[in-house]
């Protein structure tokens, strides 16, 4: 696997279908799942994991393209970042395809997978305040040929776990047909992990607008409140003009609901935010704002 791998594995199975994976997985509880491996190798040579036996995801053809269904998009799991940053696929999906392109250097984005950013959950991962953003929804495959859907943020919140012998198979995101923005910021120049991202899309059937923060938590944040305020602020009608006082007050009205204040003293005075986090906080605020300008003009 690596030289630098304190331990092999001892078995490698390499299933053709999404059932025969589930199945290998039951039969092997200790087996883990994977597919491009940029997450796994750096656990595995980093001393943090040592699988007993693997599961190899890179011969399921069923998961590695996408379908239309009843007005939504269908994503394979084993879709990589280098497939969804193409033209084709950016227009179907623009954020979570500028999000794909962004992912890191290219031989991150030829092998590292949609499915495989969802599981690993890092914080950091490009696709998850995308995700959460369109509100998608996976469809998980079980043994047995059970399949099982659950919101997205439901699975990076905890509230969701997968299960033994189970493989996140498929990503439902709905075509929303209006302008997608992803934005992040990097601590360097070029392909990096992001300090922080937003996401944010348009919902004009709904008059809505939905953002999601990336990086700065455990798990993408939603200002829900921040997203209808100033949906209430567009004109809807007339080519969803807004003031740009609003694009900046919405800014920091992210920002504030992402990365509050802190607790009041005893005294009842604020202490302020330490020059990092308030750094931070303006980052935010200024990539919030920058999706909206860019997504309305």
């Amino acid at each position: 696997m690596t030289t630098h791998a304190p331990q092999a594995a001892q078995a490698v199975t390499l299933p053709t279908t999404l059932d025969e994976a589930v199945a290998a997985l039951a039969a092997m509880p200790a087996a883990v799942p994977v597919a491009g491996g940029t997450d796994l190798m750096a656990a595995v040579n980093s001393g943090q994991l040592r699988p007993a036996a693997l599961v190899g995801l890179g011969r399921i053809s069923e998961i590695r393209g996408w379908q239309y269904q009843d007005g939504h998009a269908l994503l394979g799991a084993g879709l990589t970042h280098a497939r969804m940053g193409r033209p084709d696929f950016a227009a179907l999906i623009p954020a979570l395809a500028a999000a794909a392109r962004a992912a890191g250097p290219p031989q991150i984005r030829n092998a590292g997978t949609l499915g495989g950013n969802i599981a690993s959950a890092a914080p950091t991962g490009d696709a998850l305040p995308v995700l959460a953003a369109l509100e998608a929804t996976l469809i998980i495959a079980g043994p047995d040929g059970a399949r099982r859907e659950v919101p997205v943020s439901h699975l990076l919140a905890g509230m969701e776990m997968l299960r033994a012998g189970e493989l996140i198979g498929y990503v439902r995101v709905p075509l929303l047909h209006a302008p997608q923005v992803f934005l992040k910021a990097t601590g360097r120049t070029g392909p990096g992990r992001a300090t922080a991202s937003v996401a944010l899309v348009l919902d004009p059937a709904r008059r809505g607008v939905r953002c999601a923060v990336g990086a700065i938590a455990p798990m993408p944040l939603r200002p829900l409140e921040a997203e209808q305020w100033v949906a209430s602020l567009i004109d809807w009608d007339n080519g969803r003009a807004i003031v740009p006082e609003a694009l900046h007050g919405f800014g920091e009205y992210v920002a504030a609901a992402c990365i509050p204040d802190e607790a009041p003293a005893e005294d009842g005075t604020v202490p302020p935010l330490p020059p990092a986090v308030l750094h931070l906080r303006r980052t935010v605020a200024a990539l919030a704002r920058r999706a909206l300008g860019r997504a309305l003009s």
